[in-house]
C-alpha cells in the first residue's frame, strides 16, 4: 500500500531505541482476523487498556501492549503515526473507540490521521469518522529546543517562555543531532 503523507523518525531518548531487537516489532494487523486471532490471546484487563499502535511506512498497523515504546513497536524504523489505541466490540466486530497521536518518541502530528484511517479500514476494523478521538499537538521550542506538548492551542514554550511556532517543527530539518544539546532526541 502506498500512502502519501510524512513519515516521523524517531525524536525520543535514546534508552528505548537499545530496546529494538529483530523480531520484536508490534504485532501486524491487516485484517479484522488478525486483530480478532490476536485479541482472542490477550488476558480480558489488557484488552480493557489501550495500546501502543504505529502505523509503519508500508501503511501496517502494529500493536503492542500499551507500555511498549513506540520505537520497539515500529522495529526502530519511521512511521506514519503513533500513538495508543483502545477497542471494543459493537455489533459483533471489533471497533475503534479511542485513538491518539500520543507517542512522545515519534511526536507525530494530528495531520497523520488519514495514515491510521487507511491502515484501520484496510484491517476492517471500524474506527472513528472526525479523525483522532484526543489530538496531542507537539512543537519544538526555536529558542531552547526542548519539546513542548500544546495545550488549548497555547503556543508558548513551558521551558523558557519562547513562541512555539504554528506548524509542527518537531524533527530538525537539517538533521542536526541535539543529544548532547537536550538529551532527548537524536
Amino acid at each position: 500500500m502506498k500512502l502519501r503523507g510524512r513519515s516521523y523518525r524517531y525524536v525520543g531518548p535514546a534508552e528505548p531505541m537499545e530496546l529494538v531487537r529483530p523480531g520484536a516489532a508490534g504485532r501486524c494487523i491487516r485484517s479484522a482476523a488478525d486483530f480478532a486471532q490476536w485479541a482472542a490471546g490477550l488476558p480480558a484487563a489488557e484488552l480493557s487498556e489501550p495500546f501502543t499502535f504505529v502505523v509503519d511506512t508500508t501503511g501496517v498497523l502494529r500493536l503492542a501492549p500499551r507500555r511498549s515504546e513506540h520505537v520497539v513497536c515500529a522495529g526502530g524504523g519511521p512511521v506514519l503515526s503513533a500513538g495508543e489505541i483502545g477497542f471494543g466490540r459493537e455489533s459483533g466486530r471489533w471497533v475503534v473507540r479511542t485513538v491518539s497521536n500520543q507517542s512522545a518518541g515519534y511526536c507525530p502530528d494530528t495531520d497523520s490521521w488519514p495514515a491510521v484511517a487507511a491502515a484501520l479500514d484496510a484491517a476492517g476494523l471500524g474506527r472513528p469518522p472526525g479523525g483522532f478521538t484526543h489530538e496531542v499537538v507537539f512543537r519544538r521550542c526555536p529558542a531552547c529546543g526542548q519539546l513542548n506538548i500544546v495545550r488549548d492551542e497555547h503556543y508558548v514554550c513551558v521551558f523558557c517562555d519562547g513562541s512555539l511556532p504554528p506548524t509542527w517543527n518537531v524533527d530538525p530539518s537539517s538533521g542536526e543531532s541535539c543529544t548532547a544539546r537536550r538529551g532527548w532526541c537524536r
